[in-house]
């Protein structure tokens, strides 16, 4: 009588190089895979910035059945941590099947002891079950919704007051323009700089921009509004899986009163149905801030999404929430900054934030 056959043990390690086909093939696969977790992304930030990304990895009988990407940020102003995703608002475990990736939370803790990095953070993805993870499920919320099949019926889809000051921005005539060119990018990055700059937070460097719109080609571009020639309002959208993700988009203090934000997100909900795209994912936002409250105004419901966090044992976690009473005084002091002194100092302080 033949032995009983043994099933095979479950082996987990940090991924090489020679690993990436593999692991390429994995995500392609997998339901859960975000545009975070992608390697265009995770290229971008190492290029740009400067934050190796580690992927450790489950295998059994010689096939990935799990995969956990972190990226290494390190900060002189925010300290060291390693992030699932780092400057994503998506990313976390996947695995094949419950319960195969259970490993690699300890393997996180034993990289993040050898890294010295006190803090891990997961964004979303499965979480681990340990007493000695932190977990945050009211903080954010995610907002997605379907595109309507033409654009009277993508305009109508909007809540009537919504719909109203979409409608005053179209009658103002504006500009719209699409592309992946030098000129898209430099406008994008000029709007953006002063949005955030007027919300009081630094700017990620151009390299970053740039280095995503390279990565992932086709799967990203900009959609700027002009009024009188001159960029007001800029987006810059990633395409995942039939959904358009608005990542980092803004304007400039005119475009309040133009609704040229307004302009925006419409004409990209209609752009992005013509590419293709079936769902328009809204996003992440903090509960009760009000890009929530203006996300729930077009009508998209508020999903809660679930984090964890580790911390090192003696150590303080990493506080990078702009919401914190200890960033009051600075932001504040941002908002004041000329824009050519904010955008030269802004990249060297975000490129930390992860």
């Amino acid at each position: 009588m033949n032995a009983p056959f043994a099933p095979a043990r479950t082996a987990v390690r940090c991924a090489d190089p020679g690993d990436r086909a593999a692991l390429v093939a994995f995500l392609a696969a997998h339901p859960g895979t975000t545009a975070f977790h992608r390697f265009e992304w995770c290229d971008a930030v190492e290029a740009a910035l400067g934050h190796r990304t580690h992927w450790l990895i489950a295998e059994r009988g010689g096939k990935i059945r799990a995969a956990l990407p972190l990226t290494e940020i390190h900060s002189p102003l925010f300290g060291r941590a390693l992030v699932s995703t780092g400057f994503a608002v998506g990313g976390g475990m996947l695995e094949a099947e419950p319960g195969e990736g259970a490993l690699l939370f300890a393997a996180a803790e034993e990289l993040a002891t050898r890294a010295a990095c006190p803090t891990i953070e997961l964004r979303g993805g499965v979480l681990p079950e340990s007493e000695s993870w932190h977990h945050k499920r009211d903080s954010h919320a995610g907002f997605v919704c379907a595109l309507a099949a033409e654009d009277e019926a993508q305009l109508n889809a909007i809540p009537r007051k919504q719909r109203a000051e979409v409608r005053k921005g179209l009658a103002r005539e504006m500009e719209v323009r699409t592309g992946r060119g030098e000129q898209d990018r430099a406008m994008h990055h000029a709007v953006y700089a002063e949005s955030v700059r007027n919300l009081g937070t630094p700017v990620f460097p151009r390299e970053l921009f740039d280095a995503v719109m390279d990565g992932f080609g086709e799967d990203a571009d900009i959609l700027t509004v002009l009024c009188d020639g001159r960029p007001v309002a800029s987006v810059l959208s990633l395409y995942h899986r039939a959904a358009v993700l608005p990542y980092w988009g803004g304007g400039v203090y005119a475009a309040r009163a133009l609704r040229a934000n307004d302009v925006m997100y419409y004409a990209l909900m209609c752009h992005a149905r013509r590419r293709g795209a079936e769902r328009f994912d809204f996003g992440r936002s903090k509960v009760d801030t009000g890009a929530y409250h203006f996300k729930r105004n077009w009508g998209f419901t508020p999903d809660p999404l679930s984090y964890a966090q580790w911390t090192a044992s003696g150590q303080e976690p990493r506080d990078i929430n702009p919401l914190s009473p200890k960033y009051r005084a600075r932001i504040a002091a941002w908002q004041k900054l000329p824009i050519p002194l904010a955008n030269r100092l802004g990249p060297l302080i975000a490129s930390g934030l992860g």
